[in-house]
């Protein structure tokens, strides 16, 4: 990839692989009024622009909502560092529960590239998210196998010949959902957000639920509107606008009753 020219690598798909039906959810044509930002190496990530009206929002926090923003928080902060042993470790578990039974070479590797990492160096993309995007994806890996495999070699659908790179989509995930619920801020600034700590009380593995949710809307998104490489941010804004209305519905009470969670399988 090449952060100069704000762009991601598309990955081409060099045989015709199973093409089973998609799952067809809600409507995706709809997007956010957004801007595109670029962040670590050219990752590209959907930040909305807040209105004048939302900027005087403000959500006062219970005490556990706020040991658990902190928790997050604390999660959101820590970079990835190529010379932990444990960040080494999930790094070699990703790639484990990714290609089972073959063999890493090492952390610096072409074989990750089949993963959809940029280049061969997979901690150069996690500048952008940080260790936290490590670890949502490594959850996703662990928790919902089967979605993560079918997205991970894009087993479902009419695919493009040049789709998204998984993992570096990832990452952008990770981004985008730490900017759209204003994780960073002292409390919410969105009714998004505050619903969010809500649900988090409930579950402390919400945004990691909540990522495997977006990862497999998103791909849901993506065949249901035919998109190829140029279309990725138009794809995550229509992914951000279903995940808002979705946490809006009235009788959401715990992250699993969003309607995308029906997407997951184990």
């Amino acid at each position: 990839m090449d952060a100069s020219a704000g762009s991601f690598v598309a990955v081409r798909r060099l045989s015709g692989s199973d093409r089973a039906a998609a799952f067809h959810h809600s409507s995706s044509a709809e997007v956010v009024t957004g801007s595109s930002a670029w962040i670590g190496r050219g990752l590209s990530c959907v930040c909305a622009q807040r209105r004048d009206s939302d900027a005087r929002l403000s959500f006062d926090l219970t005490p556990t909502q706020e040991e658990c923003l902190q928790r997050l928080q604390n999660r959101i902060e820590v970079q990835y560092d190529s010379a932990n042993r444990e960040h080494q470790e999930a790094l070699r578990a990703l790639w484990c529960a990714a290609f089972p039974g073959t063999e890493l070479r090492g952390l610096i590797s072409e074989q990750w590239k089949e993963m959809g990492w940029q280049g061969k160096d997979p901690s150069t993309d996690f500048r952008g998210g940080g260790f936290i995007s490590l670890e949502n994806l490594l959850y996703f890996a662990r928790n919902y196998p089967k979605s993560f495999q079918e997205l991970l070699r894009k087993q479902n659908g009419d695919r493009a010949i040049w789709e998204y790179p998984f993992a570096v989509a990832g990452v952008n995930i990770t981004f985008m959902l730490i900017q759209m619920l204003d994780l960073q801020a002292v409390k919410p600034r969105s009714l998004f957000g505050a619903v969010f700590l809500k649900l988090l009380s409930e579950n402390d593995q919400a945004f990691d639920i909540l990522y495997c949710i977006t990862f497999k809307l998103m791909d849901q998104q993506w065949l249901d509107m035919h998109a190829t490489y140029m279309d990725f941010n138009m794809v995550m804004k229509s992914t951000r606008r279903q995940l808002e209305r979705e946490l809006l519905i009235e009788d959401i009470q715990r992250i699993e009753d969003m309607p995308s969670y029906r997407l997951l399988a184990r």
